[in-house]
């Protein structure tokens, strides 16, 4: 199934869903974060150790303390690997705010981490973006 690559029509169709748990993301030796990653809800090996994007209340059961609690927004639009301008388009949107954003792509769909205080702010936003756009 390939995905959408026009920006107009991603932007229209993002349909933005907020998950309802906080995230943190951690970075772990390999050997303490083996055991976590199929509670993860995303990894990434960089040469400092291994990044884990876990549920807040899986790692406090681990004794880990994230530096911030983050929400995730997942764009349900089935989005192109390929797809020019639309992170840059979100995330634009959101730094307008004074939201940061740490985004996830993946093979279907993006995922935006936002700060989780200001979730709901970021969830707004993005519903009129895609308000915004001409049919």
């Amino acid at each position: 199934m390939t995905g959408e690559t026009d920006l107009s029509t991603l932007l229209r169709t993002l349909r933005p869903a907020l998950q309802e748990e906080a995230f943190g993301f951690f970075s772990l030796a390999e050997e303490v974060a083996l055991p976590l990653l199929p509670g993860a809800r995303g990894s990434f090996r960089e040469d400092e150790g291994l990044t884990l994007i876990l549920p807040l209340e899986t790692a406090l059961a681990q004794g880990l303390r994230a530096e911030a609690p983050w929400a995730l927004i997942t764009l349900t639009v089935h989005s192109s690997l390929e797809a020019v301008g639309f992170l840059a388009a979100i995330s634009a949107a959101l730094a307008a705010a004074g939201i940061s954003l740490n985004a996830v792509s993946a093979y279907t769909h993006d995922h935006l981490f936002v700060p989780w205080d200001r979730r709901l702010e970021a969830l707004a936003i993005l519903e009129r973006l895609a308000g915004e756009q001409p049919n």
